[in-house]
């Protein structure tokens, strides 16, 4: 094995999208908030009242949990 074979095996992780943090910081929403009421299963409409922003916001972070969870992370350790 060659010291490039270690190079390659030993790639960082990387991102491919923002986290799920991230995401709900950008819009002004308590990450643990949220995930709190994704696990008591409320509907889309009563989190964006809850939050005061809109249905569409919430549904696109729900799609992206439920899609990528957390956090999308691609690559080798």
């Amino acid at each position: 094995m060659s010291k490039y074979d270690e190079y390659i095996r030993s790639r960082v992780p990387w991102s491919l999208e923002p986290s799920l943090k991230q995401m709900t910081q950008d819009v002004g929403i308590d990450f643990d908030a949220f995930i709190e009421r994704i696990k008591v299963n409320k509907s889309d409409a009563e989190i964006a009242a809850e939050f005061a922003v809109s249905e569409k916001v919430i549904g696109q972070l729900r799609e992206h949990f439920m899609t990528h969870g957390i956090q999308s992370i691609v690559g080798q350790d």
